[in-house]
């Protein structure tokens, strides 16, 4: 007997189907000589600093924390199916074990983990596909590889993982110990956080300036002057050229090709996801997650944009159903080229993200709209990267007026290729994109050198813009290329994260208050602009990620020692808690939270301030407190709001509508008054409306 473990159970239920292990049992699946469980995810995981000593309390003198070996636990929430996992592992019947996690770093550490934290030593064998297709998984079966051929990636997963834990516990403790304040700091989210702030602060130190520009047109022919930052002399030459001739002295024609996209990988289909639907990029995640486990699209954790070799069958049965599925395209003369698309050597853990052939026959208007939006992206991806190039020529002309030269550009197009099926592709969405409303260039009119033309002239006054604030498109643009320069061409990771972790790092961004969302733009908080400027630039510099990468890339190769990975490591958080031992006294309340004052206390005088649960008196020697869940208001039904505090401190009373009676059980409007006497608690009381006097009858 065999036992399979898979990551997740949807992806379990699948493999389970094609090699029989059609029986429900317990929280596993078996038969056809198979037992086939799940992870949940990551069932375990490196343990929290508070199991190596006394270290629940997060004080600098404890640190660096640097275990003499790492313990490995069971997530607290997900005991009961890995002691399924462990008891399927060690019964006597299973002979060995078939690791099906994801195909990669991650998913190699998920299972290493759960087999050495069960204590399990059989023998185990690697499944690496990258489709739940059927045929896929078939495939996958037939060449299963020795599970110890993949130890150095396994060693590669573990160096990262540890290494993150050394340097993020050591550098949130240090720094939040030194600020008094929780600061998140992390290997990769650091440095996002940091081209935020950078760009940030280039939008708000820019100066705008002026510029000018002269214009001289003779029918549909305009032609524009350089910039001028004076405007009397943009002026002058509007003057001088108001009525004159211009000659054409320069024509560059040039023809110009433009190839088509390669495939998505996932981030290039968040970018995408998010320019035309506005989807974060864990909601793309999460859709192309969705649809991966419905078997409607292959592995989106990739960041491959290319097809093995021998998929060329694969892709001409997927072109031919797609062209029946999306209508945008009838009509057009596709002349596919595949050849572009298929490289093997471009293609790690997982090729591109690409339509399943049981996309091609599903039902597309079955789906969420949210996963219909993502599969039609992927699913009119693959025909745009197949599809012919665009073609065009690019007109260019000199023109000499007023002593000054003139340009005028135009482009003409040739072929329109694959441009010709996005812009179908595009007029079939509901809302337009924004970049599919910009004016194509025009062709300019028939033109020769020495031609001349009597024109007229016109000044347009411009102002120079500041850099555009981050989206997630181009943010997730900006991680992918950031340390391109340190890292190897070999590396197996790029940039800021993978394209798995990109997605869950801007929303922990989010979560701990170092950058908001404005509609599509993404924008350092106070707090996130503070952390980036107190932090040494070794963790705020995407530097130190490409300097991993490459060394975890050499140990996934079996080139370098992983001991030796780990205590480079070890020395730098050592080196980092040494280097930042104290922070000047002016600094320390940097992140402490702005109050905002409702008013003076009644007793002493000082600023009251909204607390979680109360409005507190600032003088930490005056007891004064209005507490919300005071049982005044309670037994009123009624809630005490910073605007009622407010109210009744500046003015000792508040209006309030629908108080509750418990004698009658009815409601009323009254005055709730501020009757405080001094004493522990405070005091109120209900003033009812006065009657009004009947009027005297005549």
């Amino acid at each position: 007997m065999q036992l399979v473990i898979a990551e997740k159970p949807s992806v379990a239920m699948s493999i389970a189907a094609v090699i029989g292990a059609d029986e429900r049992k317990d929280g596993y699946m078996e038969g056809g000589g198979y037992l086939v469980g799940w992870c949940v995810g990551h069932l375990a995981g490196l343990a929290d600093a508070s199991h190596y000593g006394d270290y629940k309390k997060w004080r600098q003198e404890d640190l660096p924390i640097l275990p003499r070996s790492f313990e490995t636990i069971v997530a607290p929430d997900k005991a009961e199916p890995f002691n399924t996992l462990k008891k399927l592992m060690h019964r006597k019947d299973v002979t060995g074990l078939i690791c099906a996690t994801d195909a990669g770093r991650e998913g190699e550490l998920i299972f290493r983990f759960v087999y050495e934290l069960a204590g399990c030593e059989k023998p185990f064998r690697r499944l690496w596909i990258s489709s739940m297709e059927e045929s896929a998984i078939k495939k996958g079966f037939a060449d299963l590889k020795d599970g110890h051929d993949y130890d150095p990636l396994y060693q590669s997963a573990l160096c990262r993982a540890k290494a993150d834990w050394l340097i993020g516990i050591n550098a949130t403790r240090l720094f939040s110990a030194l600020y008094n304040h929780t600061l998140n700091v992390g290997r990769v989210q650091t440095p996002t956080l940091s081209l935020l702030v950078e760009r940030d602060n280039a939008i708000q130190n820019f100066q705008k300036k002026k510029y000018y520009m002269v214009h001289i047109t003779s029918g549909n022919l305009e032609a524009v002057s350089p910039p001028y930052s004076e405007k009397g002399e943009a002026e002058k030459l509007r003057a001088d050229c108001e009525g004159e001739t211009a000659a054409c002295t320069c024509l560059v024609r040039e023809e110009k090709t433009e190839n088509p996209p390669r495939l998505f990988d996932l981030t290039s289909l968040q970018r995408e996801a998010n320019r035309l639907y506005g989807y974060t990029a864990k909601q793309t995640l999460d859709y192309t997650q969705s649809l991966y486990e419905k078997k409607l699209c292959t592995y989106p954790r990739t960041d491959s944009q290319y097809l093995t070799d021998d998929m060329l069958p694969t892709v001409e049965h997927l072109v031919s159903g797609l062209f029946e599925l999306l209508t945008f395209a009838n009509g057009f003369d596709l002349s596919p080229e595949y050849a572009r698309i298929l490289n093997s050597k471009k293609v790690s853990d997982h090729h591109a993200i690409i339509p399943t052939a049981g996309a091609v026959k599903s039902d597309f208007s079955s789906l969420p709209e949210s996963e219909r939006n993502i599969l039609l992206l992927i699913a009119s991806k693959l025909l745009f990267a197949i599809a012919p190039p665009y073609r065009y020529e690019t007109v260019t002309a000199s023109f000499s007026c007023g002593g000054v030269t003139f340009t005028a550009k135009g482009k003409t197009v040739r072929t329109g290729g694959f441009k010709e099926l996005e812009r179908r592709f595009r007029a079939s969405l509901k809302e337009q994109p924004e970049d599919s409303k910009k004016d194509a260039e025009k062709a300019l009119p028939e033109l020769c050198e020495g031609q001349t033309f009597p024109v007229t002239s016109k000044l347009t006054e411009h102002d120079t813009t500041p850099p555009k604030a981050y989206t997630e498109d181009t943010l997730l643009s900006a991680m992918e290329r950031a340390g391109s320069e340190d890292t190897t061409e070999d590396a197996e990771r790029k940039g800021l994260g993978t394209p798995a972790t990109r997605a869950a790092v801007l929303e922990k961004l989010v979560q701990a208050g170092f950058i908001e969302r404005k509609k599509k733009l993404l924008l350092p908080t106070k707090d996130g602009k503070n952390l980036i400027a107190i932090l040494p630039d070794m963790l705020t510099s995407p530097k130190l990620t490409a300097e991993w990468e490459n060394e975890l890339t050499r140990i996934a190769k079996g080139e370098a020692d992983p001991e030796r990975f780990m205590q480079g490591i070890e020395a730098m958080a050592a080196e980092l808690v040494k280097n930042h031992a104290s922070v000047p006294e002016e600094q320390k309340a940097l992140f402490a939270p702005v109050r905002e004052e409702i008013g003076k206390c009644p007793r002493c005088g000082s600023p009251v301030y909204e607390g979680k649960k109360n409005f507190y008196c600032s003088n930490r020697e005056c007891a004064f407190s209005m507490w919300k869940n005071d049982r005044f208001f309670e037994g009123k039904k009624a809630t005490l709001t910073a605007k009622a505090a407010t109210a009744l401190l500046h003015k000792g009373r508040v209006s309030m509508k629908g108080l509750y009676s418990e004698k009658t059980g009815k409601t009323y409007d009254a005055d709730v008054l501020l009757a405080d006497t001094g004493e522990k608690y405070v005091n109120y009381k209900i003033e009812l409306p006065k009657k009004k006097a009947p009027r005297p009858k005549k």
